[in-house]
């Protein structure tokens, strides 16, 4: 089949799948949750082959994706995600003002494409495919050539959620580079730059999202692209919390930095704090923890290539030293804590660009306001985290202040790792973190990205979609002349 004859199966699609109710759809995100359960270990175990993640990882990271879609599908029977927004109309306004109500509205078939570390819960049933099936959007899934057995897989069990729950066929499509024909780079595009595809996912690399944004705005009719590019993720370490609890510290980040061998998108790659012994004394705590640490193989070759290519350029600059007892090598994945201070950081970009792996590289500082443009260099950043006590908390409040200016989760007292599913949830930010920091890719609003707004005015009530009609056949919140209510008109 060829990459047109899939894109245009997926629009035709989009036009039966949004006559489909919020109950039906909620129903066929529920059964696909139950097929992947059904996979059982078989599942597990292929995807432990292929991605030489845990057990125990693979399985929590199972229960979290069918969670979401648990969680999309429980969205659609609240049904007020659509927000609906009703202002009555006023005749005797000069002019006449008419009745306008408006509503979010499907965009279209949207391309995803499943990310390396994140087997199940960022790849082919992950929050991207399970949102936009959510709100109606068909879905190309470009499979990840890392685990393709793992997506193979996962795919049969939508495929059998199709069938059970009689959907539109081509809803979902799962295409892969080999089995076509391409190479990964020129299905990419062409997937992108296809006419039928309304928007895109992506989790990945800075380099594969950027060209995926620029072969979106470089087409005849441009398309969003949210895609999610990585972080460095930076902590401020104040002084006061270092020399009162070092080797709580050195516990929680030397945890943090090594989880799944780094490869977290919310791995902290730089810690700043200003020179003293007691900084010093915590650097060397936390790079015996992390040197406890047995090396286990990275998701795949190249990524472990990857790591070791940039941990080895990284501490080869000049000013960096490192305490970590092993260097990386081509074939382990050795944690590596460097240093250096902040004048030869600031004046050397490189140090500031992403590690994936367990790297992480301490910024000694001369004084807070060092500190400050250190942590002000790195714009664009999935989170930040601010280490301190309560007083030195109270004591600059100017770091609290301007922290949402960098990152769309800040975190107080904790570890970037571990990014909850939740409606709070805020996983983004500014460029280069995302392509759009006005949007989530984890919790329910990760569903607006497949989503724009239409407005129906002077519409017979008949008519209307349901969502905006007078009797409120729904059931759902709406905003009626700037007052939340259930009630009919």
């Amino acid at each position: 089949m060829s990459i047109q004859q899939i894109t245009q199966n997926a629009q035709q699609a989009f036009e039966q799948y949004i006559a489909t109710s919020n109950q039906q759809r909620a129903a066929f995100l529920e059964s696909i949750a139950e097929e992947i359960e059904a996979l059982g270990d078989a599942l597990l175990d292929t995807a432990n082959k292929e991605t030489h993640l845990p057990l125990p990882r693979l399985q929590g990271e199972r229960g979290r994706t069918c969670f979401q879609l648990r969680m999309f599908a429980a969205m659609l029977l609240k049904g007020d995600y659509v927000d609906a927004i009703i202002e009555t109309a006023i005749p005797t306004k000069t002019p006449p003002k008419p009745d306008i109500r408006s509503m979010y509205q499907p965009l279209g078939p949207v391309v995803v494409f499943g990310a390396s570390n994140f087997p199940f819960a960022y790849s082919t049933a992950g929050g991207d495919t399970a949102s936009a099936l959510a709100v109606g959007c068909p879905v190309i899934v470009k499979a990840h050539p890392a685990h393709i057995q793992t997506s193979t897989l996962v795919a049969g069990a939508i495929e059998k959620a199709i069938v059970k729950n009689q959907m539109p066929k081509n809803i979902f499509q799962h295409v892969d580079a080999a089995s076509l024909g391409v190479n990964e780079m020129d299905l990419g595009k062409a997937l992108v730059q296809d006419e039928a595809i309304a928007a895109v996912g992506f989790t990945g690399s800075r380099n594969g999202g950027r060209a995926l944004l620029d072969y979106a705005t470089s087409r005849k009719n441009p398309i969003p692209v949210f895609a999610e590019m990585g972080s460095v993720n930076p902590v401020i370490l104040l002084e006061e919390i270092v020399a009162t609890d070092a080797e709580n510290l050195a516990s929680q980040y030397a945890g943090s930095i090594t989880l799944g061998m780094g490869q977290f998108c919310t791995n902290p790659g730089i810690l700043i704090g200003i020179q003293s012994k007691a900084l010093n004394d915590f650097a060397h705590l936390l790079s015996n923890k992390m040197s406890e640490l047995v090396p286990v193989s990275m998701l795949h070759e190249g990524i472990q290539a990857a790591y070791f290519a940039h941990a080895t350029k990284a501490i080869e600059q000049k000013g960096v030293c490192v305490y970590t007892s092993k260097n990386p090598e081509a074939t382990n994945a050795y944690p590596v804590l460097a240093t250096v201070d902040g004048k030869a950081f600031l004046s050397n970009p490189l140090l500031a660009e992403e590690v994936f792996g367990p790297y992480s590289i301490l910024v000694q500082c001369k004084d807070m306001q060092e500190l400050q443009e250190v942590w002000a260099s790195m714009k664009g950043q999935i989170t930040t985290t601010i280490m301190g006590t309560q007083k030195e908390l109270n004591n600059h409040k100017v770091l609290l202040d301007k922290a949402f200016l960098m990152a769309g989760r800040v975190v107080i007292n904790g570890v970037p790792t571990g990014v909850e599913v939740c409606d709070s949830m805020v996983h983004g930010g500014p460029y280069p973190a995302s392509t759009d920091s006005r949007f989530t890719a984890v919790g329910v609003h990760a569903s607006k990205r497949w989503l724009r707004p239409v407005s129906y005015q002077n519409w017979p009530d008949n008519l209307l979609p349901l969502a905006l009609q007078n009797k409120n056949p729904l059931n759902i919140t709406r905003t009626i002349n700037g007052q939340p209510s259930k009630e009919s008109l």
